[in-house]
């Protein structure tokens, strides 16, 4: 059985790669399994001093990596070269803090005892990673994970196959065999995988259907699981915002990745006294995007992984022209395009229980709503079944801690959106999942506590 990998822009087949089979899964599983036991033995000096050899290696071919990622998923070949320069930013940092959040936490004395707690490594680590960004979704998990002693099997999207095999060639050849992984699977093959007694965390990346899967079959084991399942980012924009500004960050943070981004600008409040020139200023930041063949410089949106995403993107046009809604721009796929385009769209008046705004579009969609007071932004803001990150367009510090205070969200930007910082732990709220990835919070979810307790 093969994989066949399409070109979004323009249909041609970018791969054909064989599914592992269950005799392959098995020896990939036993190998890791036993690496890792010999893995975890060495010290934090060692095990960072191999990652980096495989973070060179991966460096070495960043190019044609970066090419990859645009011919698999479509994405401006200027952002995944950026891919590329966050896939180091986030791994040299978790390395920099590595030894502090590793080391073993000695306890205040007490007389007659020693006490102290150790982070100790989980084992097999199996990350399911994401097509939307196929290079910085694996690093959240790899390198930390490697780090703190564990090996890695990737099962990637079955759109960015290549992305997998990237991670597991720059950790090849190394002096510990099998550190990383790759996996060709079908959905059985997967839960299979997480119900083997070798696995020891699963990191899964995508929809709510597919965490809910996934943390099925892991609890069937009580192992844990990191689900970072998706959002429908709100922002609002208050009667001090920088509009210049804010619209111009707001736009990008709705289209950068022709908007496939977990943590992308979906829904905009906007204070009534800013609505008209906030929607002026966004249309003409829309204007300058220019859609066409993702592997052109110039290019600044390309296609749509998938046709089936502009049949969802413009159902939740249509739904919210039902209901009331304006499109002041795009609302419809590019006719006469082999490729899967979708224009950038700004829709003024949705309601908010309309499915735009309640829905992760996952499109270069920026839907805005007028509101009266913060708090009936606060108020819509929460009105959601995700909660991964939300921004606060404002000059007011005060303004800001009120809404970082009452969001229910895992993130609270003011004046940014659409970021990860490393140091900052990545989670979420409601559906948009559980567990922390980066930061020392995310060496905390790849190992466990272990107490010591000695009386001397």
């Amino acid at each position: 059985m093969t994989l066949d990998v399409s070109n979004p822009f323009d249909g041609s087949l970018v791969c054909s790669l064989d599914h592992d089979s269950d005799s392959d899964v098995q020896y990939k599983l036993q190998a890791a399994y036993q690496s890792q036991r010999i893995w975890r033995q060495l010290s934090i000096e060692k095990r960072i001093s191999i990652v980096e050899q495989g973070l060179s290696n991966f460096r070495n071919r960043a190019q044609e990596i970066a090419t990859e990622v645009s011919l698999q998923m479509g994405k401006p070949i200027s952002e995944a070269r950026n891919e590329i320069g966050t896939v180091f930013d986030r791994a040299h940092y978790m390395i920099s803090i590595a030894r502090e959040s590793l080391a073993a936490e000695v306890l205040p004395e007490k007389d007659g005892f020693h006490r102290r707690i150790e982070h100790q490594p989980l084992g097999v680590v199996l990350n399911l990673a994401a097509w939307n960004y196929p290079l910085i979704i694996p690093i959240n998990v790899v390198v930390p994970a490697l780090v703190a002693g564990n090996t890695v099997l990737i099962k990637h999207s079955a759109r960015t196959p290549l992305s997998g095999k990237a991670y597991e060639q720059a950790f090849d050849n190394l002096e510990i065999p099998g550190l990383v992984t790759n996996l060709i699977l079908g959905h059985d093959q997967t839960a299979k995988l997480i119900s083997d007694k070798r696995i020891a965390h699963v990191a899964f990346t995508g929809s709510v259907a597919g965490g809910a899967a996934v943390h099925n079959e892991a609890s069937k084991r009580f192992i844990d699981c990191g689900l970072e399942l998706g959002g429908n980012d709100p922002a609002y924009i208050a009667e001090d915002a920088d509009l210049p500004f804010a619209s111009e960050n707001v736009v990008e943070g709705a289209c950068y990745n022709a908007g496939q981004s977990c943590c992308a600008v979906e829904r905009v409040y906007v204070h009534h006294s800013q609505l008209d020139e906030f929607v002026s200023a966004s249309l003409e930041a829309m204007a300058a995007l220019q859609m066409g063949n993702p592997l052109d410089d110039s290019t600044t949106l390309g296609p749509l992984v998938g046709s089936k995403a502009l049949d969802q993107l413009e159902a939740q046009v249509q739904d919210a022209l039902q209901r009331g809604a304006t499109v002041v721009c795009g609302g419809k796929r590019v006719p006469g395009e082999k490729g899967n385009f979708f224009p950038p769209t700004l829709i003024v008046g949705a309601p908010n229980d309309s499915l735009v705004m309640q829905e992760e579009s996952f499109g270069p969609i920026l839907p805005i709503l007028s509101v009266d007071t913060d708090e009936e932004a606060l108020e819509r803001m929460n009105d959601n079944r995700y909660g991964l990150t939300a921004s606060v367009w404002t000059r007011d510090q005060e303004r800001a801690e009120h809404f970082a205070q009452h969001l229910e969200t895992g993130t609270v930007f003011q004046n940014r959106c659409d970021y990860l910082d490393p140091a900052l732990p990545w989670t979420g709220v409601g559906d948009s999942g559980k567990g922390s990835t980066l930061s020392r919070h995310g060496y905390f979810h790849l190992t466990r506590r272990k107490a010591i307790h000695f009386r001397l």
